[in-house]
């Protein structure tokens, strides 16, 4: 899923350059993604979804999808493939994370954590891929390679087992209801802020630096990314997980405001890291939160958001 929905951060500016995709094109494709997002996470919430087979269905999308973008130029063909890979990518995070939280839930809190740094490291992974391939092929051949990365790592995922469907026996209470719709704003604003930074964030520093730094900086992003959904559940075990979310939510904002404040190398680096190290941090503290809530559906309801 990390390399379904965010390799197209790193391409974006391949396929500005070489396949003469608009400024307007661009910002189309990420919308539609996050369209097919959302609809994917509120389908992941209904019992048809929550079988093993519709998670295996979702990775081959991913796959496909990412295959079949270099074979074609046409704009409308763009935008339906990655409405569909959205939409994949959404089934695939509601599966795991339903997988994750039941399965894992008697077990330390950084095990949980280390599975959603699995977006980080497919994140790093295709980073590194591209800033290779950047330099020595071009944008059809980005998606191809991805494609097959994406293939290689979702056999591994293969046997995943998503939580099954449980009708809940237990009230949501009004103190509850209402911590919910307070984290479910808090949660929809995030989703806002961090998707533009996670999709425009190599290309806002290619535009003034040289051309490996936006490709590297993305890298850098993945690695970041990678163990700090633990790091953050281990923090939650031992400190207010809502006030964990405000601190994180701060470095975040930090991060993303930097590259337009400074135009430098450390700057660019010092965005990456932050912004890495917090953005699947606070969806591991919102998701954990809303279970603790123990409102229904808690964790479509919030992947729909972000």
């Amino acid at each position: 899923m990390g390399i379904g929905r965010f390799v197209y951060t790193p391409i974006l500016p391949l396929m500005t350059a070489q396949a003469g995709l608009t400024a307007q094109g661009g910002a189309a494709l990420a919308t539609a993604n996050y369209v097919g997002y959302l609809a994917g996470a509120l389908a992941g919430a209904l019992p048809a979804f929550r079988r093993p087979a519709v998670a295996r269905a979702s990775l081959v999308v991913i796959v496909l999808t990412l295959a079949a973008m270099p074979l074609t130029h046409n704009v409308i063909l763009w935008l339906v493939l990655r409405l569909i890979a959205g939409i994949a990518s959404a089934v695939t995070f509601v599966a795991a994370v339903g997988s994750v939280l039941h399965h894992l839930r008697e077990h330390p809190a950084h095990l949980p954590g280390w599975a959603f740094g699995g977006i980080g490291g497919g994140i790093a992974i295709s980073g590194v891929l591209v800033l290779i391939l950047s330099t020595i092929g071009d944008w059809r051949t980005a998606w191809w390679c991805s494609a097959a990365l994406a293939a290689v790592i979702a056999a591994g995922a293969w046997n995943m087992h998503p939580e099954p469907d449980q009708k809940s026996t237990m009230d949501t209470t009004r103190k509850g209801t209402r911590a919910f719709a307070a984290l479910f704003t808090s949660y929809s604003l995030e989703g806002v802020g961090y998707i533009i930074a996670g999709t425009f964030l190599v290309a806002a520093i290619d535009q003034n630096s040289p051309g490996w730094l936006g490709s590297g900086a993305w890298v850098i992003v993945g690695l970041a990314a990678t163990p700090s959904a633990a790091l953050w559940a281990w923090l939650g075990r031992r400190w207010s997980r809502p006030w964990l979310l405000v601190v994180a939510l701060l470095v975040q904002a930090t991060g993303v405001a930097l590259p337009a404040l400074l135009d430098d190398t450390a700057g660019a680096l010092t965005a990456a890291a932050l912004f890495g190290g917090t953005f699947i941090g606070i969806a591991t503290l919102a998701l954990a939160t809303g279970a603790e809530l123990r409102f229904p559906r808690s964790v479509a309801l919030l992947t729909g958001e972000n």
